[in-house]
């Protein structure tokens, strides 16, 4: 089954919500619109009541269905700074935190720990830092990670017969071995949400001791950590892309790895490579990327390309809601 017609099964009818902190964006509106309509999720938007009911009918889209929330205007404004002052433990104050839940981005994230929102999409008009940082400082990573990352799917071919994840494309710009076996995990975890039987390849220039330098060493001690926390998970490096993909040099460079050659999550050394690796990937290859997705969080945030189109916010809504399932 195509991929994201099995995702749209898994999340019809539970009543899913989503934000969208950036509601007044024409590709934001009409992602929304339609994920309403086909009946996946209740898209929950940030702004003024009226105003943003407004810009909804001038585009000839039904409010009906829509959540609304206006920071300025509600009702559950002093809970919510409340619980944000006591998830932040002092670092900032009442009136600190009023101002920051202000920012449509603080403000969706509180709605989706507080479990008003079960996720949240954002990106198209803002940074990834103002994406990530509310995340971080209110959802906080899952319990034994450390970091987190984001990862990319990459889909070709037709019923999206290629699946691929590529990580870490986005966020952690020289990743540590910890942070790097962190990433690793995270990745595999994401390749099962969709039905990808995760074999993790942990990239290099070198394949088995072929190359010597520190960032070789960095993803061989990479590599023994996720080992050694996860035996579960098909993981090996180091492994050039070639060794890790191409069966007939897997046998040639790395006989005895269980993953070269079958390779299908693919572990970047740094987020350079892996910055490079995805957009070679997409526009030479005509592989579609989605993402990216954002990893090792509490509750799924996702952050949009500004370059992104009204498809990608749908598809990637999707995706957010799927991860709210686990």
């Amino acid at each position: 089954m195509e991929l994201f017609e099995s995702l749209k099964q898994k999340i019809s009818g539970k009543g899913l919500k989503i934000v969208f902190p950036e509601g007044t964006d024409a590709r934001i509106l009409g992602a929304a619109n339609r994920l309403n309509a086909d009946g996946l999720i209740t898209p929950v938007f940030i702004g003024n009541v009226k105003e943003v009911t407004e810009t909804l009918i001038s585009r000839g889209i039904n409010p009906e269905g829509f959540e609304i929330y206006d920071p300025e205007n509600c009702g559950r404004f002093e809970t919510m700074t409340e619980t944000f002052v006591e998830r932040r433990k002092g670092k900032v104050t009442e009136e600190q935190a009023k101002e920051l839940l202000k920012d449509p981005n603080y403000f969706g994230t509180m709605l989706v720990y507080m479990k008003i929102a079960d996720g949240m999409v954002s990106g198209a008009i803002h940074s990834t830092a103002d994406t990530v940082r509310p995340a971080l400082q209110i959802i906080k990573t899952k319990p034994g990670v450390k970091s987190v990352s984001g990862a990319f799917i990459m889909v070709r071919g037709r019923d999206d017969n290629e699946k691929y994840i590529f990580g870490d494309c986005a966020i952690n710009i020289k990743p540590d071995a910890p942070t790097l076996a962190d990433i690793a995990v995270a990745s595999a975890e994401t390749a099962a949400l969709f039905d990808i039987d995760p074999k993790v390849a942990m990239l290099s220039f070198s394949t088995k001791g072929s190359g010597k330098s520190e960032d070789v060493d960095n993803v061989v001690e990479a590599t023994k950590l996720a080992k050694e926390d996860y035996p579960e998970i098909e993981i090996d490096g180091e492994l050039q892309f070639d060794a890790a993909f191409v069966p007939a040099v897997a046998r040639q460079k790395a006989p005895d790895s269980t993953v070269a050659g079958r390779a299908n999550v693919f572990i970047f050394p740094d987020i350079q490579s892996g910055n490079i690796g995805y957009k070679i990937a997409q526009r030479l290859g005509n592989f579609e990327a989605i993402g990216p997705i954002l990893q090792g969080l509490n509750a799924p945030v996702s952050d949009l390309s500004r370059g992104s189109n009204e498809e990608d916010v749908y598809k990637l809504a999707i995706i957010t809601a799927a991860q709210a399932l686990k």
